[in-house]
């Protein structure tokens, strides 16, 4: 009988890869499945994902209501490590009353947080973000950030399909073509996830771009084809100022410049940002921001 030739079988591994990946990441979360209330969404890279949409905020900036997919979105995500732990990272949305007690519910149970700060201006009420992480059994660690949660106004029940977009809502086709990159509508508002090209790691363990390393671009379509958008650039310490400098020149606005993380190597920055204008022109400044950073885009 004949047999293969190692590079055959290379060839073989490569493409079994992702399946196996995709395997590993949407089996044995039932336990995580129950501290949560709810099922997670696997992701590439071997994570499973868990979505707390803050659907009970009502907050406006510059006269738009924020839906939770452009900026309210609380999340977890976990990645197993072997030796039956897993590392997981997060970030949650909270009003400034509860910000406190979550803190105090997450140390207790030693879940750590990596940052706290904004990520929009002018937002009514106010609105904070904090970033978390995490390393060992993960049914003890989504318990702990549902506890946490449970001291918020998070709804935290099986959540309800997110409202529908119709054709006329967005050039999405459009916005894509300028942008360089394609998203994907998360109810009204179109998402997009730019990974870097380097990997990055915490320690020996890589860190997927879907748990949070990735630049994230989210446009809410508001009427006569504009579009409120935010999110964050994912930035290297040189690449800062060229995209802060490339998005004001198509009037876009920096609001927060900052860390996520504490031990990520190479180390990165942060920086969020707002903008009421016409999408495409907006996708289009975007796209050249995207091009000042080792960003996957134009086929990069």
């Amino acid at each position: 009988m004949a047999t293969r030739s190692r590079p055959a079988l290379l060839a073989v591994v490569a493409l079994l890869a992702p399946l196996l990946a995709y395997g590993q990441a949407t089996t044995g979360w039932a336990t995580v499945d129950a501290a949560f209330g709810r099922s997670g969404a696997a992701q590439p890279g071997g994570v499973m994902k868990y979505s707390f949409p803050r659907g009970d905020m009502t907050v406006t900036v510059a006269g738009v209501q924020l839906r939770p997919a452009l900026a309210l979105g609380s999340w977890v995500a976990f990645k197993r490590i072997g030796g039956g732990h897993v590392m997981a990272m997060g970030d949650l949305v909270l009003g400034e009353d509860e910000v406190g007690p979550v803190m105090r519910a997450l140390q207790a149970g030693g879940v750590e947080q990596s940052a706290l700060h904004n990520h929009v201006l002018h937002e009514s009420p106010r609105v904070m973000y904090m970033h978390i992480q995490a390393h060992g059994d993960a049914a003890a660690i989504a318990t702990t950030v549902h506890s946490a949660l449970a001291m918020t106004r998070t709804p935290l029940g099986v959540p309800g399909a997110p409202a529908t977009a119709s054709a006329t809502d967005f050039d999405t086709a459009g916005v894509a073509h300028a942008l360089g990159v394609a998203g994907k509508l998360n109810g009204v508002v179109y998402q997009v996830s730019v990974p870097r090209q380097e990997i990055i790691r915490e320690g020996r363990e890589e860190i997927p771009p879907s748990m949070g390393v990735a630049t994230a671009i989210n446009f809410q379509p508001i009427g006569g084809g504009r579009a409120a958008i935010t999110g964050d650039f994912v930035m290297r310490a040189g690449e800062v100022n060229d995209v802060i400098r490339a998005l004001l020149a198509g009037g876009i606005e920096a609001n927060a410049l900052h860390s996520h993380m504490l031990g990520e190597e190479p180390r990165l920055f942060f920086m969020h940002f707002w903008a009421i204008d016409d999408a495409v022109k907006l996708a289009g400044t975007l796209h050249q921001a995207l091009l000042k950073t080792r960003s996957k885009v134009d086929g990069r």
